[in-house]
């Protein structure tokens, strides 16, 4: 299974939050081992300022987002019971 992560680099987002959550994912993915399974990219500007910080997982938008938010969104996608991966 592989997923895309985009996240926008527009200046307002980017200095609502994403360059946090930037840096939360690339963390959760570094230590998850995900590497090979997740495309991280960045975007211009959505155009979405006014919902911003805007993160897209796997064609699913998702605004206003925080730290803690994300994080809870990257366990639920990413962290599936049942995973025979060892």
């Amino acid at each position: 299974m592989s997923s895309t992560i985009k996240v926008c680099m527009g200046s307002s987002c980017f200095a609502r939050g994403n360059s946090k959550n930037l840096q939360l994912i690339q963390k959760y993915i570094n230590e998850h081992n995900l590497e090979a399974q997740v495309e991280l990219t960045g975007l211009r500007c959505c155009d979405k300022c006014s919902k911003g910080p805007n993160i897209t997982i796997d064609e699913v938008e998702y605004n206003n987002m925080d730290t803690g938010t994300l994080y809870d969104i990257l366990e639920k996608h990413f962290n599936k019971s049942g995973d025979t991966n060892v």
